[in-house]
């Protein structure tokens, strides 16, 4: 088996059927062995019933639950659960172009080096988003950085998002740690952060491995009108903000971590001014702007709320856990010489 396409889904009924059709159409996959995997997230729908339905034309689908609430134990499900070394995710409200999944497969013959590599993910709104959504589209897992390939450079904070990336699941094993030990798990779950994704790929990034953009995947994620709304927007990219000191500073340690925290929380303060200045009371009325005050109090304030709120107790935040993730092994996977 090359491929497993994981669909982590909550309720996601009414979307699947969408997402099934577009895997049904699927082109130039004839040399490649593939399966679909959908991962109930304790759905309360007729999530499994839809499922069943496919099934009976979809011999390659597989279905299987995650009782634990939050995207970062579906995805630790799907890596347990694949039978591919390529564990390609998909939303259940993204749909893949019909070359989709070949693409997939090319590219980690053409890129062996590449550990990780996200999709070019296209917007479909249902309603037109609000005036100068674009200075937050990547919020909403939107990427297009043209029409080559792109290597994520080690330190850089940009990374794929979690829709549309490809993870060789040998890499996983070898360097990601249990989801039990990460701090971000998803929004529904008990950290209640996200940037789950982020964190993930944040441990690949480090590691001998390399993450890249595929521009030949290419999907586009469905945006529902309730997420283009005040009340889903403002706590969403405040989350976000929150969650930020998380992989701001992963990988530091002792003095480095503290000189590297206090250059963050000036940079944040100093955006924040900026705004305010620039923005002054339109941030009442202008969304936007808005969110975007939203996120840059929640990353000021994020090591203060993440300590109080005991997320920093974590493994995966301590030093000594991700210098044992990282230490040499003779047994772990590692990328082939260039």
């Amino acid at each position: 088996m090359d491929v497993t396409v994981a669909i982590p889904t909550y309720n996601g009924a009414l979307r699947l059927p969408d997402v099934f059709q577009k895997l049904q159409r699927q082109v130039k996959t004839d040399a490649i062995g593939w399966e679909i995997l959908v991962i109930d997230n304790n759905s309360s729908d007729r999530t499994q019933d839809v499922v069943a339905h496919y099934q009976k034309t979809m011999p390659q689908l597989r279905y299987c639950q995650e009782l634990r609430q939050g995207v970062g134990f579906a995805r630790d499900c799907a890596f347990r659960e694949a039978r591919g070394e390529l564990v390609a995710f998909l939303d259940d409200d993204t749909l893949p172009n019909a070359d989709w999944v070949s693409a997939v497969a090319e590219f980690a013959q053409t890129h062996p080096q590449a550990g990780a590599y996200g999709s070019r993910i296209h917007a479909d709104y249902a309603v037109p988003p609000p005036p100068n959504f674009g200075r937050i589209a990547c919020f909403f897992a939107i990427v297009d950085l043209g029409s080559k390939p792109q290597l994520y450079r080690k330190n850089s904070r940009f990374l794929p998002p979690g829709a549309g990336v490809v993870v060789r699941r040998s890499v996983w094993q070898e360097y990601i740690p249990s989801v039990s030990e990460m701090t971000l798990t998803g929004r529904a779950s008990p950290a209640g952060l996200p940037d789950e994704d982020l964190e993930m790929l944040s441990y690949i990034r480090f590691s001998p491995w390399e993450i890249w953009y595929n521009p030949a995947m290419e999907i586009t994620h469905k945006i529902p009108a309730a997420r283009l709304e005040r009340k889903y927007l403002i706590p969403f990219l405040r989350g976000i903000g929150l969650s930020s000191y998380v992989t701001r500073t992963m990988g530091t340690k002792g003095i480095k971590k503290y000189v590297l925290t206090l250059a963050y929380l000036g940079n944040d303060l100093k955006k924040i001014l900026l705004h305010l200045l620039k923005y002054r009371t339109q941030v009442r009325t202008d969304l936007v702007a808005a969110c975007e005050l939203e996120y840059f109090t929640g990353s000021l304030v994020s090591p203060f709320f993440l300590r109080k709120a005991g997320y920093l107790r974590k493994k995966a935040m301590t030093p000594n856990a991700l210098a044992r993730s990282f230490a040499p092994s003779t047994q772990r996977a590692r990328p082939p010489h260039h």
